[in-house]
């Protein structure tokens, strides 16, 4: 099983959902420590210059940063997780609140993909997966709107399953070709040979969890 890496960040919505596995680190990202504390969940570390939570936690491990930086609190938490070995992570608020914001995680994801990461986003019922080179499976039972979208540039993508299939094409971030795709009522596969692709779609946080869950512990592949 691999383990899970949660991110919580300032813009986090209340159907948050963790499911804490043996292993799993979480790790808040600025104001995302209010939300953990609001639900009772234990905080492992908390990283940001707080500006938004208006204090710096009174927990064992913390690493505060000045306002003025370069970086996002969630990108910081990001490169933390990284730093301990993780490689699959969950960013709750990483979609929804302000739009820079949602840009900045998504590209600090495409980056952390060249790295061998995962990431997985979640926010206001919007659900985003963000990998390179492989495969992402949905089940027959799925069903509504997904959209697949190159970080930069793709090779090599398949969609199989989906009303409007691709063989071993190239995307690009220039085009949306991958825009509002549906699922069919199928077993779904989408696949990216060279580069890293951007998969979203909508879902609960409890369902998105169980199927990342389920990855992690090897069935199926992304």
């Amino acid at each position: 099983m691999k383990n899970i890496c949660y991110i919580i960040g300032a813009s986090v919505t209340e159907g948050m959902y963790i499911d804490r596995g043996e292993g799993d680190l979480i790790i808040a990202a600025d104001a995302g420590f209010a939300a953990l504390e609001k639900a009772g969940i234990c905080v492992d570390l908390a990283v940001g210059d707080f500006d938004s939570l208006g204090h710096v936690p009174k927990i064992e491990k913390t690493i505060c940063h000045p306002v003025d930086k370069d970086d996002t609190d969630t990108a910081l938490a990001l490169a933390e997780g990284m730093k301990r070995g993780y490689r699959n992570f969950i960013i709750y608020g990483g979609l929804g609140g302000r739009l820079d914001h949602t840009v900045a995680n998504l590209q600090n994801c495409a980056g952390a993909a060249e790295h061998g990461a995962v990431c997985w986003l979640w926010g206001e019922e919007n659900a985003a997966c963000i990998f390179g080179d492989g495969e992402l499976h949905f089940e027959a039972e799925k069903s509504g709107m997904v959209s697949v979208f190159a970080a930069d540039r793709a090779a090599g993508v398949t969609l199989q399953g989906l009303k409007f299939p691709l063989d071993n094409v190239c995307l690009t971030s220039m085009v949306p070709i991958g825009v509002s795709n549906e699922f069919t009522g199928v077993e779904s596969m989408i696949r990216v040979a060279d580069g890293t692709l951007i998969v979203m779609w909508n879902e609960d946080a409890k369902t998105f969890v169980n199927r990342i869950r389920s990855l992690c512990n090897g069935e199926g592949k992304a």
